[in-house]
């Protein structure tokens, strides 16, 4: 089998898409947030994500959001386009969109609403049919925490039988089905860390990099981290990865997309409000968030951003 070649060694942000305090999308912040992070050496960037509350937009927006950032990304880094749908037919029709806007792969998400009925033979011919549509390549992207399906090893296996079917994006955090799906699937297929809590062990196992919602905010120190274990210096490697937990806590499972947005506003990108009905974290998360950001080295100690001030901004109390 010859797949679609493609690289996607290294790191990738999950960017927040940013809205206004109508909940409209600021298009001159996603272009001014891309060029500062631009002056960082990632990869690329997955545009419309679970961080980029892709779920609360519609198709139309989505397509803007895809040419603002494919502008500002430029030629150099790839466009990840996330273009997951509940429907194989509705996948199909939003990744060609995406792909008419710039993007250079899409991401799957696995459809999950009728969970009882997503058997391991319904997803694989539901990525396969995504992938015979799609005009580039095709990314899984595996996220149990939100879907509440989790693939297997197997199945991902089976899956990544189409040539179109590059890598998977696995935010699951089971290393050792990492390790069975870089066995599985051979040196063309691009296994990708979907948290930045299991990136160095996810490198160790044969992943070639990762979508961490912490590149976002950390993007030099995963940076750093993914050179590190490049050139087998395990050990400052290992240090650095214990050192990015508690922040990629903060920023995920703790306080989630409000966080990593009052976080960006922290370090004087637009993070913006979050659509309802997520809600703003309050001045007293921002304060400890802040803290462990300070902590971590995330955030420069000298900060002198009011955590209130933040908050209030952002909508919160």
């Amino acid at each position: 089998m010859e797949r679609h070649g493609i690289s996607l060694k290294g790191v990738f942000p999950p960017i927040p898409t940013p809205f206004d305090a109508a909940g409209d999308v600021v298009h001159a912040a996603l272009a001014e947030n891309l060029d500062r992070w631009n002056r960082y050496r990632m990869s690329g960037y997955v545009v419309l994500g679970s961080n980029g509350e892709a779920v609360f937009l519609t198709d139309e927006e989505k397509t803007r959001v895809w040419e603002t950032a494919r502008q500002a990304i430029g030629s150099d880094r790839l466009m990840i386009a996330g273009t997951g749908c509940e429907s194989t037919r509705h996948t199909i029709a939003l990744s060609r969109r995406a792909v008419d806007a710039g993007a250079d792969a899409v991401l799957v998400v696995t459809p999950h609403y009728y969970g009882g009925q997503m058997t391991p033979d319904a997803l694989v011919a539901h990525f396969h049919a995504v992938a015979e549509g799609s005009p580039v390549p095709t990314l899984i992207y595996n996220m149990p925490r939100f879907t509440h399906i989790d693939l297997d090893a197997p199945t991902v296996s089976r899956i990544a039988c189409h040539p179109n079917v590059v890598g998977i994006k696995d935010s699951g955090g089971n290393i050792g089905k990492l390790a069975q799906i870089v066995d599985a699937t051979g040196d063309d297929f691009h296994v990708l860390a979907g948290s930045a809590s299991f990136f160095l062990p996810a490198l160790v196992v044969g992943a070639v990099g990762g979508v961490m919602a912490l590149a976002n905010i950390a993007p030099q120190a995963l940076i750093d981290l993914h050179r590190l274990s490049e050139r087998g210096e395990w050990d400052k490697a290992a240090g650095l990865q214990r050192r990015l937990v508690a922040s990629n806590s903060a920023v995920t499972s703790q306080f989630g997309i409000p966080g990593l947005k009052a976080a960006l506003d922290l370090m004087d990108y637009y993070g913006g409000p979050v659509r309802p009905p997520l809600r703003p974290l309050t001045g007293a998360q921002v304060e400890s968030l802040k803290q462990v950001l300070v902590r971590d080295g995330v955030l420069p100690l000298s900060v002198s951003t009011d955590s209130r001030a933040v908050g209030s901004r952002l909508g919160g109390r």
